[in-house]
């Protein structure tokens, strides 16, 4: 018997409006939206249908399931942080229905046989709809050629340091990687002949026991840009489509384009939820919890950051959700582990800043749930429309919740913002037309799905 679910009575946001309506849900797809107009009955309308679910959304907001295209899940090989089913049982608590997960795991994602496991996996474990990316090296240009772009959402290139032998630092390999242009690149980019300078220069000034407020100094805006101008400059030069990863910078803004559609778009860029809703003043209260890379920078950043959501040159919000265990990040500073957990809270974060009048709810909804849809050419993902796939997510914006270690879902246990009070709460969430979380209840059987591509 074929799954169907009637929501009614909800505020539903989606394609720059707030209107209240009844969503059906048939077969893992949207079947009918049907606005409340004076005098409707959707109910009576309806009638002649046996529902297996109906769900009084009365008071609550239906959202688009958010699409984080920026994780971390650690599976395989570094268990111990995280794992595929941890991270999106987190990921749909906090209204999180697809994701796209980056290749720095053991062993690294670097050839199309490990990133197809990583896909078996996901299969098997994943409770939200998956993509992966293949990381770039410096001598892996014959996989990056043969990754299929309908199948797998881009190619990872770290411009600056990271884990193993993923940082692409020779420029015969740059261009050769933005030369095949027919699939994206993501890239992180930080300089690294600057990073190291500025590290020789600390230690020398300071000494190998830096405190954790340098981070933004070592890792800082002069390397930001050079490295995000260097990536830019290659997706002009050889018309690569190009997401620059975590933007940080007001400086980078420069670089970005917000005069034509996004989905016109060679270049696009992304904002992690960290750097809009912390900066270098927070250091003092959350120490390494927030120590990341690239490094959370000053209150004007922040601040352009934070505007540049409203103005289109940050196209998409995601997480870079990248769980550690509370002691790797307890160590010295050049031995703690760069990353947060971020995924659960995201949501309720940026509903946060539109607390704060920062930002609307459709600009919310437009940065995390279309945006990434459209960036990517995820198929039938991301709106509320008819035939899509019922990836949905009810949300209380008026009911606090606090975050606290006994309701964290990461399998590292922490998060920076223990203590803190967040202004929503995540109801309900619907993965594939099928409920999945429940007011604290998850329903654990995997739902999610490969992601696919119209690239």
């Amino acid at each position: 018997m074929s799954s169907q679910i009637y929501i009614t009575n909800a505020f539903v946001v989606n394609e720059g409006q707030i209107f209240k309506a009844d969503v059906t849900v048939k077969d893992g797809l949207i079947n009918e939206i049907l606005p409340h107009t004076p005098g409707s009955d959707n109910t009576k309308k309806n009638f002649f249908i046996t529902f297996s679910q109906v769900i009084n959304a009365e008071g609550l907001y239906l959202l688009p399931g958010v699409i984080d295209c920026h994780v971390h899940f650690r599976e395989p090989g570094l268990t111990h942080k995280a794992d595929i089913f941890s991270e999106s049982k987190a990921a749909v608590a906090g209204g999180v229905t697809s994701y796209m997960d980056m290749p720095n795991t053991f062993p690294q994602a670097t050839t199309l046989e490990i990133l197809e496991n990583k896909f078996h996996i996901a299969s098997q474990k994943s409770l939200a709809n998956y993509s992966f990316f293949l990381g770039a090296t410096n001598d892996n240009i014959d996989a990056i050629a043969r990754t299929d772009p309908h199948l797998v959402c881009g190619v990872k290139v770290f411009m600056g340091s990271s884990t193993g032998h993923m940082l692409v630092d020779n420029t015969h390999t740059l261009n050769k990687i933005f030369e095949l242009n027919h699939i994206l690149v993501a890239a992180h980019c930080e300089d690294e002949g600057i990073i190291r300078s500025n590290i020789e220069k600390y230690k020398r000034t300071v000494g190998e026991d830096l405190p954790v407020e340098y981070h933004p100094l070592i890792r800082n805006k002069e390397a930001c840009y050079a490295s995000s101008k260097l990536a830019v400059a290659l997706a002009k030069k050889y018309n690569t489509r190009l997401h620059i990863l975590h933007v940080s910078t007001r400086d980078e803004l420069r670089l970005f384009q917000n005069d034509i559609p996004l989905i016109q778009k060679r270049i696009t860029s992304e904002a992690c939820v960290h750097h809009l809703i912390f900066n270098k003043s927070d250091y003092k209260r959350s120490g390494r919890l927030i120590k990341v890379n690239p490094a959370i920078k000053n209150k004007t950043d922040q601040n352009a950051l934070i505007r540049a959501l409203k103005t289109g040159l940050i196209d998409i919000v995601s997480t870079d959700h990248a769980p550690h265990t509370y002691e790797e990040k307890q160590q010295p500073y050049f031995k703690s582990a760069s990353g947060a957990p971020m995924i659960q809270h995201s949501l309720q974060a940026m509903i946060g800043l539109y607390h704060r009048r920062l930002i609307s709810l459709p600009d919310i909804v437009n940065k995390m749930c279309h945006a990434p849809a459209d960036c990517f050419r995820i198929e039938k993902r991301g709106y509320i429309r008819k035939g899509y796939h019922a990836d949905l997510v009810l949300v209380d914006i008026n009911a606090p919740v606090k975050v606290n270690y006994d309701n964290i879902l990461y399998k590292c246990g922490w998060s920076p913002l223990v203590g803190e009070v967040l202004p929503a709460k995540i109801t309900h969430t619907f993965v594939n037309g099928h409920m999945v979380y429940e007011n604290g209840v998850f329903y654990n059987t995997p739902k999610g799905q490969r992601l696919l591509f119209d690239k």
